[in-house]
């Protein structure tokens, strides 16, 4: 799509309902200073969004947080998306599903659970969640299942747990998963802050990769895995979130209309919100939405590469935590001028021991933390 062309509807609304959250993940895609903003949209302002979505054309809603199911109101939410004809997605730790929540839930209409795990073994899961949430979400997988939903799995991949993928897709095939995302850690928000400790390896990752293929050969059609490539060690740059203002469209829980979930950061943008804008207004006109969509606002190497209609640019917040600079290429591309930051960020990872890696705590995501960490100049936490 070039700088003038229409864009198309905003096929996938992703609705955080709140930043409130039982777990304390490192990885955690939430802002980081995501403690200083406590104002929610109400039932009545997400029923608005729903119908204004329906009306642009969204045909999926996710159901996100922090942790949905803190929301009251969520079945409320369901029973408005599942009537207005979307198809409804929790994307959820656990916490909070009961037996009697879902079923209400299941009632309410809605389609599809995605249900995270941290690990395959309680130590581990509960340590990188900093709860002991484990058994509560192998319980909640067996809720899951009896309610006729889609076993979907979802599991963070990074340095500390990329060696146990073996038992990981093994756990999800005992759980009679039918999907599992094996999602490598993406390097925004709190995983950017924890990036030496997080960043695996080449050969780590090599090794996973041979053996999820070897376990797609055996699972067959019983289960598909979907292992979601870095983007430090692929060289190449990936759309971000399907092109900029090409088909996704996130509402923060206080009402920020955004193109992907971390652009917030971003310094000399504004971005509107739903309680003063209509989803229309914010989709075709907002300046926070057009100004890096399709190609039209491109520097070199980008404007003359001949993949630029491929991965248009690549990641605008990677590129601010990375480079500085939101407009240029994305340094996880080789042909990008700052790609040496990734090789050497990579280089680390390769010659730093575990022992090594564990020498600077971890930094979890929790209030105490994010009320520190806004207070001082830290990547990730938004622009002013």
């Amino acid at each position: 799509m070039g700088l003038n062309a229409t864009p198309g509807p905003p096929l996938w609304l992703l609705a955080e309902l709140t930043y409130r959250c039982p777990l304390h993940c490192v990885f955690c895609f939430n802002p980081v200073d995501f403690a200083r903003q406590e104002e929610e949209l109400t039932t009545e302002d997400w029923m608005r969004v729903l119908r204004q979505g329906r009306e642009l054309g969204a045909v999926q809603l996710g159901l996100s947080g922090g942790e949905p199911l803190v929301r009251d109101d969520l079945e409320e939410i369901v029973v408005e998306a599942h009537r207005l004809g979307y198809y409804t997605n929790l994307l959820t730790s656990g916490v909070g599903l009961t037996a009697a929540r879902a079923a209400a839930l299941k009632a309410a209409g809605l389609d599809h659970v995605q249900l995270s795990f941290q690990d395959s073994t309680k130590e581990m899961n509960d340590f990188l969640s900093h709860t002991k949430t484990f058994e509560l979400k192998s319980r909640v997988a067996k809720i899951i299942k009896d309610n006729g939903w889609p076993m979907v799995l979802n599991v963070v991949i990074h340095r500390m747990n990329i060696d146990h993928i073996d038992r990981i897709i093994e756990m999800a095939a005992d759980m009679g998963a039918e999907y599992l995302e094996l999602a490598n850690t993406q390097y925004y928000s709190w995983a950017f802050l924890n990036r030496d400790q997080l960043l695996p390896t080449h050969e780590q990752l090599k090794q996973a990769e041979r053996k999820t293929d070897a376990w797609r050969a055996r699972m067959g059609e019983r289960m598909r895995i979907f292992f979601v490539a870095p983007d430090y060690h692929e060289g190449k740059a990936k759309k971000c979130v399907n092109g900029w203002g090409n088909m996704f469209l996130t509402v923060a829980p206080d009402g920020t209309a955004l193109p992907c979930h971390t652009a917030k950061m971003l310094p000399g943008l504004s971005f509107p919100n739903v309680r003063e804008h209509d989803l229309r207004h914010i989709w075709f006109d907002s300046e926070g939405f057009n100004r890096y969509r399709g190609t039209g606002w491109m520097k070199e190497p980008c404007s003359s590469c001949e993949f630029k209609e491929q991965d248009l640019g690549g990641c605008r917040c990677q590129a601010y935590l990375l480079a500085n600079d939101p407009a240029v290429a994305d340094p996880a591309c080789y042909k990008s001028p700052h790609h040496h930051l990734v090789e050497e960020a990579v280089e680390r990872a390769g010659s730093l021991s575990p022992a090594r890696a564990m020498e600077h705590p971890l930094v979890f995501r929790d209030p105490a933390n994010s009320r520190r960490l806004a207070g001082a100049a830290v990547p990730g936490t938004h622009a002013t």
